[in-house]
C-alpha cells in the first residue's frame, strides 16, 4: 500500500513535468518501499530521500543506514530532515520579539537547539547531509550557531581539501534578519525556499511581523545578491506541485490573478532566468547532483 501511495505521488509529480523530487521526510517503512519501487524500475523520475528526523525519537537508528545511490541514479538516500520551528501562518515560527499582532507570543521551539546541534553532529558524522526547517528568525540564527559550532571554519576547510563541503540546507527561510545573510554565506548554507509561498500568505504575513521585519519575508532577491545558493521548491502537497506556479511567484511576485498589480515587496523578484536556475540548477546543487542534473 505505502508503494502504491509513492508511486501515484510520483506519476503525479512526472505529470507536471518534473525530472526529480525531494522527499523530505522518510520513515524506513517508506525507505523500504522507495527501495523496492526502484529494484522494480517503476521510478518515473529521480527521488533524493531524507530521513524524517522531525520526531522526539533519536535519529541514531535511522543514520546507522549507509547513505547511497541506486546504479541508476534514480534513488538517493543522503539527507535527514530536522525541525526547529513552526510555522508562520499558525505563529509558530520562532521569533526574537513578538508577533505584531499577537502580544506576547513569539513562536515554538519545536526541537530544543542543543539538540538540533547533536542531530547535525551525528548526521554529519555518518555522511548525510542535513535539511532544517527554520521559518522564524530567531529559529534560523539558532540553526546557524549550531552549524557554526559543527563547522568554525565555514566552507573553507572542505574547499582547501577539494571535498564538496556539507552543504547544510535551511528548509523555508522565510523571515530572516538581514545580519545574518553574510553568515549563511560563510557557511555555505543552502536556501532551500518556496516561492509560491510567498503569494500564497502575502495577504497576512506582513501583519505577523510587521514592517521592519518584513523586509526579510521570503527574501530570495536578498538571498541570491549575497552569494547564498538558492534551491527553489514547491512545499507539495502544502503548495501546487506544478513549477510554473513557482516560477510565476518568483518573478511577479504576484498571484495568479496578477494582484497585487507590480507584485508585493517587489524588490525580492527574480529575473525569469534566476528562477529557472533555482529550479534547476540550484535544486541540483541542494543535493550533490549538479555533474549530472539541472
Amino acid at each position: 500500500m505505502v508503494a502504491g501511495w509513492i508511486r501515484a505521488a510520483l506519476e503525479r509529480c512526472a505529470a507536471a513535468g518534473l525530472t526529480g523530487v525531494h522527499d523530505a521526510g522518510v520513515s524506513p517503512r517508506q525507505e523500504e518501499a522507495y527501495r523496492a519501487l526502484a529494484g522494480e524500475e517503476a521510478l518515473p523520475l529521480r527521488v533524493y530521500l531524507m530521513w524524517d528526523g522531525t520526531t522526539p525519537e533519536p535519529i541514531e537508528t535511522m543514520i546507522a543506514r549507509p547513505t547511497y545511490r541506486d546504479a541508476d541514479g534514480l534513488l538517493t538516500l543522503r539527507a535527514v530532515k530536522l525541525m526547529i520551528d513552526g510555522a508562520l501562518g499558525s505563529r509558530g515560527a520562532l521569533l526574537f520579539d513578538d508577533y505584531s499582532d499577537a502580544r506576547g507570543e513569539r513562536g515554538l521551539l519545536v526541537t530544543p537547539s542543543e539538540e538540533i546541534g547533536r542531530r547535525i553532529a551525528a548526521a554529519t558524522a555518518r555522511g548525510y547531509q542535513v535539511a532544517i526547517h527554520a521559518i522564524g528568525d530567531r529559529g534560523i540564527a539558532l540553526v546557524l550557531d549550531a552549524c557554526e559550532a559543527a563547522w568554525p571554519d565555514g566552507v573553507a576547510a572542505a574547499a582547501a581539501a577539494g571535498l564538496p563541503g556539507p552543504r547544510p540546507r535551511i528548509e523555508h527561510l522565510q523571515c530572516v534578519r538581514p545580519s545574518d545573510l553574510p553568515r549563511l554565506s560563510r557557511l555555505g548554507v543552502i536556501a532551500s525556499m518556496q516561492p509560491s509561498h510567498a503569494t500564497s500568505d502575502m495577504a497576512w504575513a506582513e501583519e505577523r511581523v510587521g514592517r521592519r521585519r518584513a523586509a526579510g519575508l521570503y527574501a530570495w532577491r536578498s538571498v541570491l545578491d549575497a552569494g547564498i545558493p538558492l534551491a527553489a521548491g514547491s512545499d507539495f502537497p502544502v503548495d501546487p506541485e506544478s513549477p510554473l506556479a513557482g516560477l510565476q511567484a518568483a518573478v511577479t511576485r504576484s498571484d495568479a490573478a496578477g494582484r497585487p498589480a507590480g507584485g508585493w515587496r517587489p524588490e525580492q523578484r527574480l529575473s525569469l532566468e534566476e528562477a529557472v536556475r533555482a529550479y534547476t540548477q540550484g535544486a541540483a546543487y541542494a543535493a550533490f547532483e549538479e555533474g549530472t542534473a539541472g
